[in-house]
Formats: C-alpha cells, sequence, structure tokens
C-alpha cells in the first residue's frame, strides 16, 4: 500500500486527527492545485473541482477532511476514465 494510501485511510478512520500539511500532501498528489494569497484558507481546484480549506493548526476540522475525501472520491473515477480513454 502507498503512503498516500496509508494516509487517506488514516484520514477516514480518524478524520479528527489530520493536519494541514497531511491533507495538503494527499490532494496535491490527487492532481489539486492549491492557492492562499492574503488569507486563512487555501482553495485547492482540478479544474472542475474545489474547496476551501481554513488552515487551522494543529489540527483540521472534521467536515473539512470529509468534504476532501468526498472530492477525492468524486474525481478518482474522472481520472480512472481518462486513462482507459488514452490507453
Amino acid at each position: 500500500m502507498a503512503k498516500r494510501d496509508k494516509l487517506i485511510e488514516r484520514m477516514r478512520t480518524n478524520p479528527r486527527n489530520v493536519r494541514p500539511d497531511d491533507l495538503d500532501s494527499v490532494l496535491r498528489t490527487a492532481g489539486f492545485t492549491s492557492r492562499q494569497k492574503g488569507s486563512s484558507h487555501k482553495v485547492y481546484t482540478d479544474g472542475v473541482h474545489a474547496l476551501s480549506v481554513p488552515q487551522r493548526h494543529p489540527h483540521l476540522k472534521p467536515e473539512y477532511v470529509e468534504q476532501a475525501l468526498d472530492l477525492l472520491d468524486e474525481a478518482a473515477p474522472d481520472r480512472d476514465g481518462d486513462d482507459k480513454e488514452e490507453a
């Protein structure tokens, strides 16, 4: 199991114990880009999906982690479909 998969599984198991850097790593690996200009929120986007997450330390609120996981689940079939069309 890849490091990213282990981290996602840990987030699903305990969404209350997720650091902003962990969520950032997972979303960037999944192809999302982030922007944060003079704000307390980071906005992640992949061109179709978008998510705004307040950068709260040391841990994020579980609602934002669950939204990010839902977004990853929603975006994953799109990416699988893109790979199959190219093959």
